[in-house]
């Protein structure tokens, strides 16, 4: 019982019968502090059983009253030695309030080693209080095991954090329990993070919405739901969507039917591919514009995972050239991806050579296109004009010069092969020589052979 003084003058019978002894407990337990949680505390029994009593506290405040020290009487014992367990009788009747008391009396004066047994005892005494509390909030969407798992932290922090100078225990515990409970609910329950002012404001439509079911008879519009609760539409239906958060629907769950998709089968998720199709475009485009060269270096060093020194070997310069022109040509196309108007390549970044050059002349019976610099898109045009007025004079032979070419790219090759057919239909021999090894590759790989003199 909580809110008055209880003097207990009761006699305590050992129960061997041997030793009977009356204590009067002058220092009755006193419990006049305000229970705050009411509905939680109805729950506490008094203990009624006076012979399941073993331990009470003393009549001095240092001591403990031992029904069977022997027949001399009472003998006062300091609290430093650990009494009985806290009180208990068949029935599961329990005393929080004198367990706790008995368990401030048992821990005063003993080393942190040995409080943490008497702290165990009480915790498992107060147990059944902690269940009885967790049960009162099942059917709400949590298991009632996990209930019980946050109700016993609660139980702990209470005894932990007890002090019998501020008042009852049992109202102590009730209200760190219920509170524990309810933060669980408010922060572990969700299924997505929704700020704390709409979660109150769910709960506040949740109320409005069955008082205004029950007067209209019918289920309330959100115009009515904002007139209700004075709070603009907007936020009526941000709570109302953000209610749906509270339990979300699994991934994994079937969809229905005879079908075995689940849900999650059914969500679309991101396709990189598809969102680097403009960087993919805006790239190629911009690839074209570089030169044969720096094109070539840029897919043997990225597409064909060739170190610096295998590229240097391919075309006949230094590892730190190769360097240097990748990082250029890096730098260009960083640049270019980042404007509206991309600066062109030869803007200051080419070399002095890499412009297709195309000269043809007379060599007896001969005629000898020579060509120079990159080969690429832009000067294939050139190249295959020259060579179209090379084959149409009936020469004995013609002779493409490539001693000065850098590299040739498929626009040049396309070209070479219109050259080719072209003296193929009017039966002049066409000869391409003197070129460097990368581009006698690179024709070779499109049915052009090229010597080396």
């Amino acid at each position: 019982m909580f809110g008055q003084t209880t003097r207990d003058n009761t006699a305590v019978t050992e129960a061997a019968g041997t030793d009977t002894r009356a204590v009067d407990d002058t220092r009755a337990v006193d419990d006049t502090s305000a229970v705050a949680d009411t509905a939680a505390v109805a729950d506490v029994v008094a203990v009624t059983d006076p012979g399941a009593v073993t331990d009470v506290v003393a009549t001095g405040p240092g001591a403990v009253t031992d029904p069977g020290s022997g027949a001399d009487g009472p003998t006062g014992r300091d609290v430093g030695t650990p009494p009985a367990a806290p009180p208990t009788n068949d029935r599961g009747l329990e005393d929080l309030d004198a367990a706790a008391l008995a368990y401030a009396a048992r821990i005063e004066g003993l080393p942190p080693e040995r409080r943490q047994e008497a702290r165990d005892d009480l915790v498992r005494f107060a147990l059944p209080f902690a269940g009885r509390l967790a049960r009162r909030y099942r059917g709400r969407g949590e298991p009632l095991e996990d209930l019980e798992q946050v109700a016993r932290l609660g139980l702990v922090n209470a005894v932990d954090r007890y002090d019998p100078e501020r008042g009852s225990f049992t109202a102590y515990a009730a209200i760190t329990i219920v509170g524990e409970i309810k933060r669980h609910f408010r922060d572990r329950t969700w299924g997505v993070h929704v700020p704390r002012r709409l979660r109150d404001l769910i709960l506040e439509v949740g109320q409005a919405t069955a008082a205004l079911t029950s007067e209209l008879s019918r289920a309330p519009t959100v115009a009515e739901l904002a007139q209700r609760l004075e709070t603009p539409e907007e936020e009526i239906l941000a709570a109302l969507e953000s209610a749906a958060g509270y339990s979300p629907a699994s991934l994994n769950a079937p969809v229905g039917g005879e079908s075995s998709a689940e849900f999650g089968d059914l969500v679309g998720e991101s396709d990189n591919d598809l969102e680097s199709v403009d960087d993919r475009v805006t790239v190629s485009g911009l690839l074209h514009r570089l030169p044969w060269r720096e094109r070539r270096i840029l897919a043997m060093r990225f597409y064909g995972n060739q170190t610096q020194a295998e590229i240097a070997a391919r075309f006949g310069i230094s590892q730190m050239h190769v360097s240097r022109l990748l990082s250029r040509a890096l730098t260009w196309l960083r640049q270019a991806m980042l404007a509206d108007t991309p600066a062109p390549w030869q803007a200051g970044t080419a070399e002095p050579d890499q412009k297709t050059r195309v000269s043809v002349r007379q060599n007896g019976d001969r005629v000898v296109v020579e060509v120079g610099g990159e080969v690429d898109r832009d000067g294939a045009d050139q190249l295959r004009r020259a060579m179209m007025v090379a084959v149409t004079g009936q020469p004995s032979e013609v002779v493409v010069d490539l001693t000065d070419v850098g590299g040739v790219d498929a626009g040049g090759i396309a070209a070479l092969l219109a050259g080719r057919d072209a003296a193929a239909r009017t039966g002049v021999p066409l000869r391409l020589s003197r070129a460097k090894p990368a581009v006698r590759r690179s024709l070779a790989a499109a049915g052009l052979p090229a010597r080396p003199d």
